[in-house]
């Protein structure tokens, strides 16, 4: 007898104030106290089909996670072949410091390149479940990209908003799949008011990040993914490159969902956030013991996806390093170029800046000996750097020499 696969989606919930909400009606944040709306399921029923021996048997990709992601109808679900990346042994990267666990998580292997994919295949999948036809972001440039081309699959109208300096190829990917592009002269804050605005007046569904329940339900497949690649356990120690936080609140909410299913115990890895130290609300925020951040004025990194002033989910991400015993630090642009080389010499990963902060951090953290060479620690390379064609050009030259 064949087991029909169905979403165990059960309400929504403010992860403020613990109001509760129909998860078959559209919302973004808590209309009670505009903070972050968080999906949650009907685990004991998730628990009879989601078992390790059945999910080895499913297709690959991120939907093999159907009990736990947000989609009741499979028809209604959106896919580029999302997920399912892999978790590389990084050897020679960390033979300097003695490393015998160091892995990269290669998110840059995702559809459009990066691991927004994966939020918005949730995203736009429920959207167009709840009856959206137009969608609109404000976007640092990946998410855009990603928003786009899921967009059209889906057959919706989109909007993106990005600012002007975004890479050129971000904003060329968006015109590549038919999405309005619009530039803006200012920041992805900037951006995100415009798309505000916008969206009341034009009727579009905003899913700027976590201002909607669903890209968080895309986003914490990374951890699903990565407690089955560890054979139902969890590494020591996970470094994040930290925007907007998707990737943080996410997993931190999969591993819950996960120890509640009795898929995994209660032992959680030290959630470490990385920011450019140009752009570092979180850490800021978390060395001086505060609950929210306050805006980072005067922005400036190499790594656009860094470059966020203001996360609207700054609580939840400051709660999850504080709950696992983790850290926050911030990088030069310096130590984060210094990475790229490091990662594409020894292990043939090109890394995007956000990825390869995660090594710059990774290694001042081993000669703290915050880090213990002995233990498991992922780096989650959150794209490839293959987007970044102005930066490597003007970074990373080719010597020219004559043949003769």
């Amino acid at each position: 007898m064949t087991v029909q696969l169905s979403s165990a989606l059960s309400f929504l919930e403010c992860t403020a104030c613990a109001a509760r909400y129909s998860a078959d009606e559209l919302h973004t944040v808590c209309p009670a106290c505009g903070k972050v709306l968080f999906a949650r399921y009907d685990l004991e029923q998730a628990r009879r089909t989601l078992r390790p021996e059945d999910l080895a048997r499913r297709p690959r990709g991120m939907w093999r996670w159907r009990e736990l992601l947000p989609v009741r109808d499979p028809r209604h679900i959106v896919t580029l072949g999302e997920g399912d990346t892999p978790l590389l042994p990084a050897r020679r990267l960390g033979a300097a410091f003695g490393c015998t666990a160091l892995f990269v998580k290669d998110e840059g292997l995702n559809p459009t390149g990066t691991f927004k994919a994966r939020g918005l295949s949730a995203a736009v999948s429920r959207a167009l479940e709840l009856g959206v036809h137009k969608i609109a972001m404000p976007s640092a440039g990946n998410a855009g990209a990603a928003l786009a081309a899921y967009s059209a699959r889906a057959g919706m109208e989109v909007h993106i908003y990005m600012p002007v300096d975004t890479p050129d190829l971000n904003k060329k990917e968006g015109v590549i799949y038919g999405a309005h592009v619009t530039l803006v002269r200012g920041l992805i804050n900037d951006c995100g008011a415009i798309v505000r605005r916008k969206a009341a007046v034009e009727g579009w569904f905003d899913v700027s990040t976590l201002k909607e329940p669903y890209r968080a339900e895309g986003k914490k497949t990374m951890g699903l993914e990565l407690a089955e690649q560890f054979g139902w356990d969890l590494p020591d120690a996970i470094i994040y490159p930290t925007g907007g936080g998707t990737g943080i609140v996410g997993m931190w909410k999969a591993f819950a969902e996960l120890e509640a299913l009795g898929l995994i115990g209660s032992r959680r890895p030290r959630m470490i956030s990385v920011q450019a130290a140009g752009c570092a609300p979180i850490v800021r925020a978390f060395e001086r013991g505060l609950e929210h951040a306050p805006p980072w004025e005067n922005a400036s990194t190499i790594a656009s996806g860094l470059r966020v002033p203001v996360a609207i989910a700054d609580y939840l991400i400051l709660r999850a390093i504080r709950e696992s015993g983790g850290a926050a630090l911030a990088v030069s642009d310096e130590e984060i170029l210094q990475a790229m080389r490091e990662m594409g010499a020894c292990e043939g990963i090109f890394a995007a800046p956000e990825g390869a902060a995660t090594w710059a951090a990774a290694k001042r953290l081993l000669r703290q000996g915050v880090l213990r060479p002995d233990e498991r620690i992922v780096l989650f390379n959150t794209g490839t750097g293959l987007k970044y064609a102005e930066l490597i050009q003007a970074e990373f030259p080719v010597i020219e020499r004559d043949a003769s």
